[in-house]
């Protein structure tokens, strides 16, 4: 039963991608519509037209296996290798420098939203005495 319920949320995942394509496609806007997709999940959920309960199983499975949906755009590299010849190192470079900014601003936020949650809860309780 998990297996269909995870299924159907990665299915209701993709559906909302695939409008991002399609109003990217409609507009002919240069945002790509996975961005767009993106936007409408964060909308969808902020408003409370989704629940996150309805998506987090799917989402957490997606989460769990990205390091292999990289797989195929790494190799694909690999037809244009000419590309980078003699910008190897401002490439590694760069690659470092996003992961790193990636990693310091996942955890700030992460850890606000931790703090966050922590002084709600602090709050809810004190109340309850």
């Amino acid at each position: 039963m998990r297996f269909v319920k995870v299924c159907i949320q990665i299915a209701i995942l993709y559906l909302i991608y695939w409008l991002g394509t399609l109003i990217q496609g409609l507009l002919h806007t240069a945002i790509p519509g996975s961005i767009i997709g993106m936007i409408l999940l964060f909308l969808l959920l902020h408003t409370k037209v989704v629940k996150e309960k309805w998506l987090g199983d799917g989402a957490q499975f997606l989460l769990t296996y990205l390091a292999l949906l990289f797989v195929p755009a790494t190799v694909g590299i690999m037809n244009y290798l000419s590309f980078f010849n003699g910008k190897g190192i401002i490439t590694v470079a760069i690659v470092l420098l996003s992961t790193f900014l990636v990693m310091v601003i996942s955890s700030v936020v992460g850890e606000k939203i931790a703090i966050k949650k922590k002084q709600s809860k602090d709050l809810g309780e004190g109340y309850g005495a």
